[in-house]
């Protein structure tokens, strides 16, 4: 019989029809006549629990094997069952299975199971990331982030946008903010060999690459793993209007923060013919989207993370859903947080970046609201975002929500070929890998404009979790490839 899932059959009517039920052995309690099984599968919070009655089996029951099979039941051990739906006498609980037939189809020594422990730390956990996903804590973590990103796709599916896979290897660096994997087929032996030899010639070490000859290369020049896949959104957003990418970036940033990952994945929409505050009234409706869904969909899993993991996380997302979008520049929004510098570690002025203080300052003590913050300076945007009349900002937007901070950032791009060729050989950059994205403003130029939401920043968000490492199943990091 082909086994039902969990969550399914919590949720039908006990009318003594018999299930198979497959999953996991959470805990087993043995009295003298009666055991009780706790299974998850998985599909849900909640547990299913098998009975037995020893002085009152079923009538089809096999006692003897069954007796025999839950010696073999430990936490941890996998089992296949068959059993009459009953109602549960118990409380918290409205259906029960009363055994017939009990298969141990993989034991579990609870001498050895990582499990087993008391107390697990998040630490413990990651390093145990093949089994975590079987804990209260990452089955809801992993079941939620399963329902985002249907939630996501089914949003701009229904807005007539088109997915698209951006590239994983690029020559080109979107953001130039960090340093990216370098992808190559060159031998490195060889190439700190001739580092070497360079170094005892008299060249710098800092010039060492220069020797290097990319031309011999998989790809003939220097090629690295993504940090965005916006600039290949671009492209075919000039095409087909509205697109979207969801995929895995790579950044590779030494640090160890809760924050970053050096694999991530990113979700960035572009639209031709949209202008900045276009852009601003997708993305408002774009995250309270997402956190209603959330709130209506995952309520289960939701529940748990506020009654374990973070208090009030529930609040604050309804919050979100329920309150209008606070619009304000950068200049007005620096002339909020001045009153507010003797309480900041990094104090505000105009020309510098916004810190998670200032923006948790706006949304939680100035705003008490999610606020949008728009015309940046343009020294400390990037290049490609479209500059403002005033000659000293461009028209660039983060979405700043309480609890948090940054939540996703976009702007206007910079559609007039001129002016982006400017900006670009004012900040040096290499022009041989970009002749592509400046054709796009000499082939049928239209303004457009985009924005980036960090999905697993997203997560952490909707989750409470203090480490985004907590809400990927396998993080990557410094030092961090393995489980």
């Amino acid at each position: 019989m082909k086994p039902q899932l969990i969550k399914d059959i919590l949720t039908s009517n006990p009318d003594g029809r018999t299930v198979t039920v497959c999953g996991w052995v959470r805990t087993k309690r043995d009295s003298k006549n009666l055991v009780f099984i706790q299974v998850n599968d998985g599909s849900c919070f909640a547990s299913i629990q098998l009975t037995f009655d020893r002085t009152c089996p079923h009538a089809n029951a096999d006692s003897v094997s069954i007796e025999e099979q839950l010696k073999l039941v430990t936490t941890g051990a996998s089992v296949k069952a068959e059993g009459v739906i009953i109602p549960s006498p118990a409380s918290g609980q409205a259906v029960e299975v009363t055994l017939v037939k009990l298969s141990v189809l993989g034991t579990c020594p609870t001498d050895s199971y990582p499990l087993q422990k008391k107390n697990m730390s998040m630490e413990y956990l990651r390093e145990n990331a093949h089994l975590r996903a079987r804990t209260n804590t990452f089955g809801a973590v992993f079941r939620l982030r399963n329902q985002m990103a249907l939630a996501l796709h089914t949003f701009f599916q229904e807005r007539g946008f088109v997915y698209i896979m951006a590239p994983e290897i690029t020559c080109s660096d979107a953001e130039g903010a960090g340093e990216m994997f370098q992808v190559t087929t060159l031998s490195l032996e060889k190439i700190a060999e001739l580092g070497v030899k360079a170094g005892a010639g008299g060249m710098k070490i800092e010039d060492a690459h220069k020797i290097v000859d990319y031309s011999k290369d998989f790809f003939g020049k220097k090629a690295n793993l993504t940090v965005s896949g916006q600039l290949e959104a671009e492209t075919m957003a000039t095409a087909l209007s509205r697109v979207y990418t969801f995929g895995p970036t790579f950044r590779a940033e030494n640090s160890n923060p809760p924050r970053h990952l050096a694999e991530f994945w990113m979700c960035e929409p572009e639209m031709a013919f949209f202008d900045l505050f276009d852009d601003m009234d997708l993305e408002e409706e774009f995250l309270k989207y997402m956190f209603n869904w959330a709130l209506t969909k995952c309520r289960d899993d939701l529940e748990f993370f506020e009654k374990r993991i973070q208090s009030g996380v529930i609040a604050q997302l309804q919050h979100v859903v329920d309150t209008p979008f606070k619009r304000i520049s950068y200049t007005d929004a620096v002339k909020e947080l001045e009153p507010y510098n003797k309480d900041f570690e990094y104090p505000i002025e105009w020309g510098k970046e916004l810190q998670t203080e200032h923006e948790r300052c706006l949304t939680e003590k100035i705003f008490k609201s999610p606020v949008m913050v728009y015309n940046y300076p343009k020294d400390v945007k990037a290049f490609y975002m479209k500059q403002n009349d005033d000659g000293k900002t461009v028209r660039a937007v983060d979405v700043l929500v309480p609890g948090l901070g940054e939540i996703t950032g976009g702007s206007e791009r910079e559609e007039n070929y001129d002016k982006l060729l400017k900006v670009c050989e004012e900040r040096g950059m290499d022009m041989s890998n970009y002749q592509w994205y400046l054709d796009l403003r000499r082939f049928g130029s239209v303004p457009h404009s985009g924005f980036g939401l960090g999905f697993d920043r997203l997560l952490r968000y909707i989750t409470g979790m203090a480490n985004i490492r907590d809400v990927v199943p396998y993080p990557r990091a410094p030092k961090l490839a393995d489980f």
